[in-house]
């Protein structure tokens, strides 16, 4: 690989996860002398992807010019997908959406077709868009199940015959493919752009249809030995006899999961529960969990008792990880995240009952600022992660290799 290539593909990935850089800072984190980092980036500006954005702050002295990325020189197609609903957006360098965000069911239980359809739906909101392909870096795509982000195999759903899922989309989009975890996507996000930013030790929990889990260990995202750690869905951590979506039963999602709590709400209503909530539709499992959160936030007891619960046992697991991890913060995420500072009380309350007090007394919780779109953010993120790795890059090139001899 032709190393000015390297050089420039190192400057644009660090210039994406900072935002605005200074020479010394650029030089820095590419670990390049300064007048090398100084004639990438002037090769840069006259590619007209890079440009100046002002001084840094004054901390006496003179003032370092700081460089961006133009946000429209380059493009990521970022995928959010769940069980049930998958979402896709384009984002340009600054992680805006340049066109609204594309979501439609699709269930990874139910569609033997689930991999061509999410290929063809990435194709159609590319072509609706309008941004020719050559501009778009490639496609990041968050799903659950156990996936092994390095060989772009998902374990749990999306069967490709003959193919890796990330080879398979790739052979139909012809761009590169990057997959990941939900979960760890999500804390990729809050780790580059969010409320970890700058952490050593941060745990992400993703409050959706499962808890997914991802964790930041000493300022890095850890995968673990084969890509499947942070399953915190399936601590073993009740005697309810509940089947778990894993198949063994009392795991930490059979109380906490939001399906669970809409099953719970439907059932306490059938049994005359009073509440500003009626039925629920259980067929619309994003409708019937808003307007549960949409009834706490008006004072909804019952709601509010619901939320709390599942609450409580979300904070029973985050006790362990706290004895497990020692964090200095704990981030709730994900699509359960918008219920916010309702789930703070009785994660609390629990840590209070099962965590030794010197372990948990700095830890803080907090609620995303990123929320339900953290993931989407995470895509984008993972993409651009990889911009600069050679392997990666030489294999993405198999593809469609244009984008990649630019600049």
């Amino acid at each position: 690989m032709e190393k000015n290539l390297f050089y420039k593909r190192r400057i644009i990935k660090q210039l994406y996860l900072s935002n605005m850089l200074s020479c010394a800072e650029l030089s820095d984190k590419i670990q390049k002398s300064v007048p090398l980092t100084t004639k990438i980036l002037s090769q840069l500006q006259e590619e007209e992807w890079v440009v100046e954005t002002g001084y840094a702050a004054s901390t006496g002295g003179r003032r370092p010019v700081m460089y961006s990325l133009k946000e429209d020189v380059m493009y990521v197609v970022s995928v959010a997908m769940d069980q049930l609903v998958t979402r896709i957006a384009i984002m340009n360098m600054r992680n805006r959406h340049v066109s609204d965000v594309t979501a439609f069911e699709l269930s990874l239980t139910k569609r033997a077709d689930a991999p061509a359809a999410l290929a063809d739906s990435i194709n159609e909101v590319i072509r609706r868009s309008g941004i020719a392909k050559n501009k778009i870096a490639g496609v990041g795509i968050g799903m659950p199940g156990f996936v092994n982000a390095v060989k772009g195999i998902n374990y749990t759903f999306l069967e490709t015959e003959g193919a890796t899922i990330s080879r398979y989309i790739a052979s139909r989009v012809k761009l590169p493919v990057f997959i990941d975890n939900d979960s760890r996507l999500i804390a990729l996000a809050e780790l580059k752009f969010g409320g970890a930013r700058e952490k050593k030790n941060a745990l992400i929990i993703n409050v959706g249809w499962g808890v997914g889990l991802g964790m930041i260990l000493e300022g890095e995202l850890f995968r673990g030995h084969e890509g499947f750690a942070g399953e915190f869905s399936h601590i073993p951590l009740f005697l309810n006899n509940k089947l778990c979506s894993c198949g063994k039963s009392g795991c930490l999602e059979t109380e906490t999961s939001l399906l669970v709590i809409i099953e719970k709400a439907n059932k306490g209503l059938k049994a005359g529960k009073l509440s500003l909530l009626k039925e629920l539709p259980v067929d619309n499992p994003e409708q019937a969990y808003q307007t549960i959160v949409t009834a706490a936030g008006k004072g909804d007891k019952f709601a509010v008792e619901i939320l709390s619960e599942a609450g409580y046992n979300i904070g029973r697991g985050v006790a362990i990880l706290i004895h497990l991890l020692n964090p200095e913060l704990i981030i709730l995420s994900g699509r359960g995240s918008s219920a916010g500072k309702l789930w703070q009380a009785p994660i609390q309350q629990a840590l209070n009952e099962h965590c030794i007090p010197r372990l948990s007394v700095n830890t803080e919780i907090g609620i995303s600022a990123l929320g339900f779109h953290a993931e989407l953010t995470g895509a984008a993120a993972l993409v651009m992660d990889n911009f600069d790795s050679d392997h990666v890059m030489n294999a993405a090139a198999e593809t469609v290799p244009d984008v990649f001899m630019q600049p």
